[in-house]
């Protein structure tokens, strides 16, 4: 049933193009754009709520913010796609034994926030809100967090002096990628695809292939940690591997066997201790 609505959907948008093509290309990227789950859970909720700190609002969005006080150098933890803060829940504690001062967002259309849809430039946007109002000294991002924390580095490379140290878990590094995904799934025709093309260079001005955090990782001048497991099956270990070739401040370690969320006690010692390094 599931394959037969995506065809559907698809359909519609490779006859519909002919007739309106600006038109059918914005609602085909807003889909792209929207998550279907990643707002607080039950089970989630009282994590959250004692740590609720700042709402911050971007462009008529409220950002709902956390803070772990510490006395420490700050960290800043950005979760992934159709996830929350609840997923920092098992790092968070480690960081506590080292009395950082931890702050953590939930993105746009995620968790406790408001929104209906989430991309990298708007999660960068939303991020450089945070960090303008808490100044961290380190970032942490897990999959398409870690994705915009190194677009937020490229963008915003002359704004952001309190970051040191930024480290990455999981995460995906070419547009384009996702974006051949999209296509198959929906089986898009290529008229279909330039079309989107043309949207998101129109407001975002790239093309799929130069949204590329391999490609922005060569003007990346902040030291940074990238660990990947080689059995990801969410986003390919080689995303960090040429992410880090092209990052010449950037230390990699692959793992085997941890997969995609990468909560093990020896991925958080390795957080803390690049943390604490000279």
């Amino acid at each position: 049933m599931a394959t037969i609505i995506t065809r559907s959907i698809g359909f519609y948008f490779n006859v519909m193009c002919y007739f309106f093509p600006k038109k059918m290309a914005k609602k085909a990227f807003l889909l792209f754009c929207t998550p279907r789950k990643g707002k607080v859970l039950p089970l989630q909720k009282a994590f959250l709520e004692d740590a609720k700190d700042l709402i911050l609002e971007v462009d008529q969005i409220q950002i709902q913010t956390y803070r772990w006080q510490g006395t420490g150098p700050t960290v800043f933890l950005m979760h992934g796609w159709e996830s929350n803060v609840f997923r920092w829940r098992n790092l968070i504690p480690r960081l506590q034994k080292e009395n950082y001062n931890i702050i953590a967002m939930d993105a746009p259309a995620h968790g406790n926030s408001t929104g209906k849809i989430l991309n990298v430039p708007l999660y960068t946007t939303c991020a450089q809100k945070v960090i303008d109002t808490y100044h961290p000294n380190y970032v942490i991002g897990h999959s398409i967090g870690g994705m915009t924390l190194l677009y937020n580095l490229y963008h915003y490379s002359s704004k952001n002096n309190t970051i040191a140290k930024v480290i990455t878990l999981g995460s995906p590094s070419e547009l384009s990628d996702f974006m051949r995904q999209y296509k198959s799934i929906l089986k898009l025709s290529n008229r279909m695809m330039r079309l989107m093309e043309a949207y998101f260079t129109e407001n975002f001005g790239f093309k799929f292939s130069d949204f590329s955090s391999s490609k922005f990782a060569k003007e990346i001048e902040t030291s940074g940690l990238l660990i990947h497991d080689e059995l990801d099956k969410i986003a390919p270990i080689w995303s960090s591997e040429q992410v880090h070739s092209n990052w010449k401040n950037s230390i990699f370690i692959k793992t085997k066997g941890l997969g995609h969320s990468l909560h093990q006690d020896k991925v958080r010692d390795q957080i803390v201790d690049f943390l604490k390094s000279d």
